[in-house]
């Protein structure tokens, strides 16, 4: 075993190159103990992005690759490109339960909405978002002894963070922003899509001013990013043929594939002290955190309550002005006894 490994391994390193032609949107970070760190700055809809996580992957041949997901977005990785576009544009009843079922009703509305902004770019572009995330996903399976890593927090835990970082009048006019979100995508917009993430670049723009909302959908996501990069750049031991045989540790190399926007914050986030238990912790809800859950509620069944009463009278009307329902009332009146 020892020896299939070292042959694997003596392949692996072969491919790998000394000095790589890496793609422009590639940023190269150093760990402590000399392990390497290869952060992909991809846009979620872009061809390009899918390129360049291909060739940096050829290229280094890494021990690690990580990406901007977690486990409750971890299905794209094997749905074929059709399927997932059909699910990014449809947002139905049963996508809303799950939302809220996961993550509370607030932050469930919320997801949801930030999904519609998703589903709007999807249906502009015609392309799937995550194309990225899938290549990577491939191409790490292809490399020898190479682990894949999932390196974004939570989404049940970011949106209820952020749920709780805003007033009551926040959460409604950034509502109301993201439910009229319908401007089309012009071809400029596309070409800009190559370059920058559409989908953080319109968000960037809603949430601008929001700083709360920025810290907790960026700025934490980013130091949570930094920390399993710094996490997956380990020194790695190689196997040994007998105990007695010293130790042998070298740097490990790792691909780290996120959206463009999180590359500053991953730089500036890379040679601190980072604190991950504090960005994980959901606060409780707050007095406006309450009131509005309670309004929400209240107009909802409120909305359910009017509906069932409008559709009972237009059902009522409807049967009544039948003919059969006309002469029973008829026959009825008539057989009525009269003082």
């Amino acid at each position: 075993d020892v020896d299939a490994f070292n042959l694997l391994l003596e392949m692996k390193l072969k491919r790998r190159r000394e000095r790589p032609n890496l793609p422009r949107t590639v940023t190269q970070l150093v760990a402590e103990d000399g392990s390497r760190v290869y952060v992909v700055g991809t846009a979620h809809f872009s061809d390009d992005s899918k390129r360049d996580v291909v060739k940096t992957i050829r290229e280094l041949q890494p021990d690690v690759v990580v990406v901007e997901l977690c486990q409750y977005r971890v299905s794209m990785l094997k749905m074929d490109e059709s399927t997932l576009l059909r699910e990014a544009k449809e947002i139905s009843l049963e996508k809303l339960q799950q939302a809220v079922r996961q993550n509370g009703l607030m932050s469930g509305l919320m997801q949801m909405l930030l999904l519609k902004v998703s589903a709007h770019i999807t249906e502009q572009l015609g392309m799937a978002p995550g194309g990225e995330f899938r290549e990577a996903f491939k191409e790490a399976s292809k490399v020898p002894f190479c682990k894949f890593h999932l390196g974004d927090r939570p989404i049940p835990v970011t949106f209820k963070r952020a749920i709780a970082a805003l007033s009551f009048w926040q959460k409604v006019k950034l509502a109301w922003g993201l439910c009229f979100l319908s401007d089309p995508i012009s071809k400029d917009d596309v070409e800009r899509c190559k370059q920058k993430d559409l989908l953080e670049q319109m968000m960037a723009e809603m949430i601008g001013e929001f700083p709360d909302l920025h810290r907790t959908i960026v700025s934490e996501r980013d130091v949570y990013l930094t920390y399993v990069l710094r996490q997956a750049a380990r020194r790695l031991e190689l196997p040994r043929t007998s105990d007695a045989e010293p130790r042998k540790c070298v740097p490990a190399v790792v691909v780290g594939v996120v959206g463009m926007g999180h590359v500053p914050g991953i730089e500036k986030n890379w040679s601190t002290d980072l604190n991950i238990q504090e960005i994980m912790s959901v606060p409780p809800p707050s007095v406006s955190g309450r009131v509005s859950r309670l309004a929400v509620k209240a107009a909802f069944f409120g909305l359910l309550g009017y509906g069932l009463y409008w559709m009972g009278r237009r059902t009522v009307s409807l049967v009544l002005s039948l003919p059969a329902a006309q002469y029973c009332l008829q026959r009825a009146t008539t057989a009525r006894p009269h003082k």
